[in-house]
């Protein structure tokens, strides 16, 4: 395979010495196949690209359309996918390990992960400076965002209709102590959002994430200076906005990134797997490490740090509420994942058994 690399490059294809472990050896299995990344994802199969100007279906692997195949194991928008077959006729033969992803819990009662985009090298955190302004939610992307190995970046849009921006930033001055960048402008203003453009240099991926309403569709077409994405006003009584955003697509910009843009998500569930002292809680973490006991639940147990810092006005009472609610959230789905990872080991152990005696019945015990 001697695959287009100024092609791919348009599309986010990582220098050689960037590649994931495992990379080579899968391109090795295949050496028919070429590159391409998934920009669209549908039940019905996959768009896929192998360069900025050609996007075409592809039939996924069979594996992928069995009712029991994790959401994780199948592709999903971002991904690097190897295919084979002419034009009309592409499919995919391999999904190639991935450097970055983002995800969440399903909503819903049994656990079941979602993947909202993969290798991605930065995630835009858009919030309306309106009553969308939140920022506990916040931080709750910025746990997933961090756990899945991505940068954030908070951009605070609706600037020329915000009756307090500069106290929005201020609000969110301990994300800039954690190395965070928080950037406000007027998604409708070229010269606004160019504030974004260090993180849309060439070969770079950005996804936008947040709320409906939020302005990400409106920022996506200022970015590729024209309108390729619908918007619709708000409610004025609460500021909540419509789906306008209807799909995951990654769509190449014209400053050498590639951007996907996301549906509003309004519930944001941890997998288990993320951690909070990598996430916008590290001041947390640290406090907590000087609490009188090692095991303090920061409720009523005396010489307890955080509950000090909130007395002393050094932290936030709405911040560490938060923390507690997203440690014990995420806390709860560990047990979960992990319960059926056991579960998991102990079906294949099964299914082992059945074989060796199937095999034992037919051809006899050596």
């Amino acid at each position: 395979m001697t695959p287009d690399t100024d092609a791919l490059i348009g599309i986010g294809w990582p220098a050689r010495d960037a590649w994931p472990a495992g990379w080579q050896a899968v391109i090795a299995e295949h050496p028919d196949a070429r590159p391409a990344r998934v920009t669209e994802q549908h039940r019905s199969g996959y768009v896929v690209a192998e360069s900025i100007d050609d996007a075409q279906s592809a039939e996924s692997l069979p594996d992928w359309q069995r009712p029991r195949c994790e959401p994780t194991s199948r592709a999903a928008v971002g991904d690097w996918v190897l295919v084979e077959g002419e034009s009309g006729k592409l499919r995919i033969v391999a999904l190639l390990p991935r450097i970055s992803v983002i995800k969440r819990a399903a909503a819903g009662e049994h656990y079941k992960q979602q993947l909202i985009a993969a290798n991605v090298d930065t995630a835009f955190v858009v919030t309306g400076l309106d009553a969308d302004f939140n920022v506990r939610r916040i931080e709750r992307y910025l746990l997933l965002l961090k756990g899945g190995g991505v940068q954030p970046v908070v951009v605070l849009t609706k600037q020329d209709i915000a009756d307090d921006a500069p106290g929005a930033v201020a609000a969110l001055a301990m994300l800039a102590e954690q190395d965070i960048p928080v950037r406000s402008v007027n998604a409708r203003e070229a010269d606004s959002v160019a504030a974004l453009h260090p993180w849309l240099g060439p070969g770079q991926t950005v996804v936008l994430v947040g709320s409906s309403g939020a302005g990400k569709s409106t920022l996506t077409n200022t970015l590729l200076g024209r309108t390729r994405m619908k918007t619709a006003a708000v409610r004025e009584h609460d500021a909540r906005g419509r789906h306008t955003t209807t799909h995951r697509a990654l769509i190449a910009m014209p400053q050498g990134a590639c951007l996907i843009d996301t549906p509003g998500m309004r519930e944001l569930k941890p997998t288990g797997e993320e951690q909070l002292d990598a996430a916008a809680f590290a001041d947390i973490e640290v406090l907590a490490a000087q609490c009188r006991f090692r095991d303090c639940r920061h409720d009523q147990e005396p010489g307890c740090a955080l509950r000090a810092a909130v007395a002393q006005g050094e932290l936030d009472p709405g911040r560490l509420a938060n923390y507690l609610k997203l440690r014990d959230e995420l806390a709860a789905a560990a047990q979960v994942l992990e319960a059926r990872q056991s579960a998991k080991k102990g079906e294949a152990k099964g299914q082992a058994r059945a074989l060796h005696r199937r095999l034992d019945d037919k051809y006899g015990r050596h």
